[in-house]
């Protein structure tokens, strides 16, 4: 089985033990959960839905970027959030661009995310079009 690790060359990504998505067989792409960190792997937008929202998308599109795939190749999304009710009242039109091609998608509340002050986390299942590696 092919396989292929997505690295952005972020400072961050060299101490954790996961990687922000796998492309394998049939060239489908899982990301890990995305949070809203910066460049350097701080958490931005604290206390603020649609900060964290946008720079979780921000994230997640530049690793479809690295694996070759686009918005319109997601198949499913699972969204995590501390507060459901003002995730959706905050975030509905800022995330609707994203779901191009109408994705599967999952929304869960959690009690906390790993960060107390991550307030959503994003994972993705992408196609990935193209030959495997």
């Amino acid at each position: 089985m092919s396989r292929q690790v997505i690295r952005l060359g972020k400072p961050w990504e060299q101490t954790v033990r996961f990687s922000l998505g796998v492309v394998h067989a049939g060239r489908t792409l899982h990301t890990a959960g995305i949070t809203a960190r910066d460049t350097d792997g701080n958490v931005v937008g604290e206390g603020d839905f649609r900060t964290q929202t946008a720079q979780c998308f921000l994230n997640l599109g530049q690793i479809l970027a690295a694996a070759g795939a686009r918005w319109e190749d997601v198949i499913k999304y699972t969204l995590f959030t501390t507060d459901i009710q003002r995730f959706h009242a905050e975030t509905l039109e800022l995330r609707m661009p994203f779901f191009c091609g109408s994705p599967a998608a999952t929304l869960v509340e959690v009690s906390r995310l790993i960060d107390p002050r991550m307030l959503i986390e994003i994972e993705a299942v992408v196609h990935v079009p193209g030959e495997a590696p």
